[in-house]
């Protein structure tokens, strides 16, 4: 399936890197290439990514070790990320994972450009 067939937004708007800590972004992580998928959205990207990471909070990427960021998405508003948030939750796996593979397509784990450690 082609990436024009499955649903987006004007809001939509990527920034590669990351512009700065506070801002509203949408995020889906990877236990690995092509492997188990999380959908998140906050505001402080850097913080969450580490939360994660070091397993702080229990859940889905404690438990199914989903720690890789293959894909994220800013918006100005926390507002527009929870509506792109909700939309992409609807999607089904393989228009995620075409997504992922749009920008990332070798599931390269995009937080070690911001100084975290590879896993």
């Amino acid at each position: 399936m082609a990436l024009s067939s499955f649903p987006r937004t004007r809001e939509s708007i990527t920034y590669l890197p990351m512009q700065r800590e506070f801002q509203p972004t949408v995020y889906l992580l990877a236990s690995a290439y092509n492997g188990t998928l999380y959908l998140g959205v906050t505001s402080l990207m850097l913080q969450r990514i580490a939360q994660h990471r070091d397993g702080s909070f229990e859940g889905f990427t404690k438990r199914y070790g989903v720690h890789r960021l293959v894909w994220f998405e800013q918006h100005a508003t926390m507002e527009q990320a929870i509506l792109r948030e909700r939309q992409i939750k609807k999607w089904r796996r393989a228009w995620k994972i075409e997504l992922i593979e749009e920008g990332n397509p070798g599931w390269r784990d995009l937080a070690v450009d911001f100084g975290f450690e590879p896993l």
